[in-house]
């Protein structure tokens, strides 16, 4: 099981949220590291001091590349649900049965991994 994180997830470590904090915390002690994607990167990655935080929790996770084929297997995901974030129909496809996604986005991201046939459990932030 992973703990995977939407731009939500990395926003709320950047504004203090000791919740998500905790969560992660907890994942880095059982020795597994949080996952994401290239694109929740450009998200938000803006760079500077202001994102110290936001630095250090990404040099403990595992950044998977968003590449041709995540990115065909996502087009074909949008296409059959109707949506149109790319990124978050990504993310969902990097996540496994019994993953956790922490995400500002719940909704979506349920919609997107009910589709996928993806049993995740998510957390709101």
């Amino acid at each position: 099981m992973s703990l995977v994180l939407d731009a939500g997830a990395f926003l709320a470590i950047e504004r203090g949220d000791r919740l998500v904090a905790a969560v992660i915390k907890i994942e880095l002690a059982e020795g597994r590291k949080p996952l994401t994607h290239g694109g929740v990167i450009a998200q938000i990655w803006r760079g500077g001091a202001r994102q110290a935080r936001v630095a250090s929790l990404l040099e403990g996770t595992d950044v998977v590349p968003l590449d041709e084929e995540l990115g065909r297997r996502t087009g074909v995901l949008l296409g059959r649900t109707r949506r149109t974030d790319a990124i978050d129909a990504a993310l969902i496809l990097i996540a496994s049965d019994g993953d956790t996604v922490v995400t500002s986005d719940a909704s979506d991201l349920r919609a997107l991994a009910a589709a996928a046939g993806v049993h995740v459990d998510i957390l709101e932030v």
